[in-house]
């Protein structure tokens, strides 16, 4: 995953409006319910069935930090699909996304002004049709890169050209070593 996949992803579990189930025992009573079987939580897991049996009975009341891990990953991916929807949702329709990052920026300007790149601190927000692209591109298994490009061009949209009122020659704005990144939508 990249930095903006992570961004992404960071955020869908901010929006929660329940906290997913804490103990071991209720993780692996949801993903039973949600998978189907004991077998098919193995799979996703990497343990065995009957270790599966032995953490939603209780009899084993701990899992390996690595097995713990994986099953909270588990758990928090399927976890209130349809808050995530909606507010994804919401974010590409009518509020859009902000984005805050320190990161290097460069880009194309026009002969007689500077297009040396360097770090900014950045709050923008940018428009719905943004967030759809971007969230279109994830969902389609975009390579990070390729996020990145869709946000630069909305910051050269926004912030570096204010919505063509100005730097109408500046093109091909880059987004480089993302130092952090963070969204709300």
């Amino acid at each position: 995953m990249g930095e903006i996949d992570d961004a992404i992803e960071r955020k869908d579990r901010e929006v929660f409006t329940r906290q997913p189930p804490k103990t071991l025992k209720g993780q692996i009573g949801y993903l039973i319910r949600q998978l189907g079987s004991a077998k098919a939580v193995a799979q996703e897991i990497g343990v065995t069935a009957d270790s599966v049996n032995r953490y939603r009975r209780g009899a084993r009341k701990h899992a390996r930090a690595d097995v713990a891990a994986k099953i909270d990953e588990a758990v928090r991916a399927r976890w209130q699909p349809q808050v995530r929807k909606r507010r994804r949702k919401q974010a590409a329709t009518t509020g859009g996304i902000t984005v805050e990052t320190r990161a290097r920026f460069g880009y194309t300007a026009p002969v007689g002004t500077t297009d040396d790149g360097r770090f900014r601190r950045l709050t923008v927000h940018l428009p719905p049709e943004y967030a759809q692209r971007l969230f279109d591109a994830r969902d389609a298994g975009a390579s990070d890169q390729e996020m990145r490009g869709i946000i630069a061009e909305g910051f050269k949209d926004v912030y570096f050209q204010d919505s063509g009122s100005r730097a109408l020659g500046l093109s091909d704005v880059a987004i480089n070593d993302i130092d952090y990144i963070d969204l709300e939508f």
